[in-house]
C-alpha cells in the first residue's frame, strides 16, 4: 500500500508542476501581451493570407488588432464581417484588455521608464525625464529649443537604464528639414557613446505632405516590430497641417485627419511602449482671446484635437542667452511648475 501511494504521489507531482509551468507561461504571455508578434495568431486558427493583409496595413502585432474596430478592420481588402469578428475575438484572448486593480496599475507603473533629457533641472520638473508609453507635446515659438531637445534625446534612448536611457533606438519624423546628424555626434560625444553607432541607432525619414507623414507611420510601425525602439520623434506634427489645408472651410477635414495621425501614434506608443515626442507651433490670438494684455498670447495650434491626444504638454520659451524655459501646460501626474535649461554645442544641460 505505502508503494502504491508513494508512486501515486510521483505521478501527481509531476503533473502539478506542469501545470504550474503552464499557468507560468500563460502569466507570461499575459504581461507579454501588448508585444506578441501577428503570426502568432497562426496558432488561433488565423489564415496566413489574412495576416499578410494585416500587416500591409500596419498591424503588426496581436495587440495592433485587438485595439482595432470593426469598421477599421473590414475597411481593409478581403477581410469580411466574419473574419473581423473572429480576428478580434482571438486577439482579446491574448491580449489583457478588462479590468485590474488601482493596485497592479500603480506596481506596473513603478517600473515605467523615463529617458533623461540631458537637463537635471528638466528631468526633475518631469519627475525623471520623458515618460515611456505616453505621447509627450513641446510648443513654442521659433528658437525655444524644441528640435534641439529631440536631438538631445535621441541620444540618451540609448544609454543604459541606469543612466536614465532606454536601451534602444530612435526614429525621427522630420517635416521641416531640421534634423542635423553632425549634432547627434557632438552629443553622443558628450555621453562617451560611440558616434558611428549612435547615428547606426536613429532611423530618419522626411515627411513631404500630410498623408505621406501619415503611411510613414505604417513602416515605422512595421521597423519597431522587428528591432527595439525607445523613441520615435516627430517634428513637428502640425507643420505640414498648416499648408496642406487652409481656411474654415477645410477645418473639418484638417482636425479629423490630424486626430487619425495622433490616434496612430497612441497606438504605438501602447504597443511598443516607447516614447513619442511631437512638437508644435503657435500662433498668434489674435480673435480677442486676451489680445494685447494677455500674459502670453501665443496659443499651440491643433485645437481641442491636439490637447486631448497629448498626455502631457511642455511650454517652452526664450530665456536670456542660451537659457530656455519649460514650464507644465497640462498633466494628469505632474504640478504646474517652470525649468530652466540651456541649449549647449554638446546638446541640452543645464543652466548656469
Amino acid at each position: 500500500m505505502e508503494q502504491q501511494q508513494q508512486q501515486q504521489m510521483q505521478y501527481q507531482q509531476p503533473q502539478a508542476d506542469e501545470q504550474k509551468i503552464e499557468y507560468q507561461q500563460e502569466e507570461d504571455d499575459e504581461e507579454a501581451g501588448a508585444g506578441l508578434p501577428i503570426v502568432r495568431l497562426q496558432e488561433c486558427g488565423i489564415n496566413v493570407k489574412d495576416i499578410e493583409k494585416l500587416q500591409q496595413a500596419g498591424m503588426h502585432t496581436v495587440a495592433s488588432v485587438a485595439y482595432s474596430t470593426t469598421k477599421s478592420l473590414t475597411a481593409i481588402r478581403g477581410i469580411t464581417d466574419v473574419k473581423a469578428a473572429k480576428l478580434l475575438a482571438e486577439a482579446s484572448k491574448l491580449v489583457p484588455m478588462g479590468f485590474s486593480t488601482a493596485t497592479e496599475y500603480y506596481e506596473s507603473r513603478k517600473d515605467l521608464i523615463h529617458l533623461t533629457t540631458g537637463s537635471k533641472e528638466l528631468d526633475k520638473l518631469l519627475n525623471g525625464g520623458i515618460e515611456t508609453g505616453s505621447i509627450t507635446e513641446m510648443f513654442g515659438e521659433f528658437r525655444t529649443g524644441k528640435t534641439q531637445l529631440c536631438h538631445t534625446l535621441c541620444v540618451t534612448c540609448q544609454l543604459p537604464l541606469e543612466q536614465g536611457g532606454g536601451e534602444g533606438k530612435a526614429l525621427y519624423l522630420d517635416t521641416e528639414g531640421t534634423f542635423r546628424p553632425q549634432r547627434l555626434v557632438a552629443i553622443a560625444e558628450r555621453f562617451g557613446l560611440s558616434p558611428t553607432d549612435v547615428l547606426d541607432n536613429v532611423a530618419y525619414a522626411r515627411a513631404y505632405n500630410s498623408d505621406h507623414q501619415n503611411s510613414l507611420l505604417i513602416q515605422a510601425s512595421a521597423m519597431m516590430a522587428e528591432s527595439r525602439y525607445a523613441l520615435i520623434v516627430v517634428d513637428s506634427a502640425t507643420a505640414l497641417y498648416r499648408t496642406d489645408y487652409s481656411g474654415r472651410g477645410e477645418l473639418s477635414a484638417r482636425q479629423m485627419h490630424l486626430a487619425k495621425f495622433l490616434r496612430s501614434l497612441l497606438r504605438i506608443a501602447d504597443e511598443y511602449g516607447v516614447a513619442v515626442v511631437i512638437t508644435n507651433q503657435v500662433v498668434a490670438q489674435v480673435d480677442g482671446g486676451g489680445g494685447m494684455f494677455a500674459a502670453d498670447p501665443k496659443k499651440p495650434i491643433g485645437g481641442n484635437i491636439m490637447a486631448h491626444s497629448s498626455t502631457t504638454r511642455l511650454s517652452l520659451r526664450k530665456g536670456r542667452g542660451t537659457a530656455r524655459v519649460c514650464k507644465i501646460f497640462d498633466s494628469p501626474c505632474l504640478p504646474e511648475s517652470e525649468a530652466m535649461f540651456a541649449i549647449n554645442e554638446d546638446g541640452i544641460g543645464d543652466a548656469e
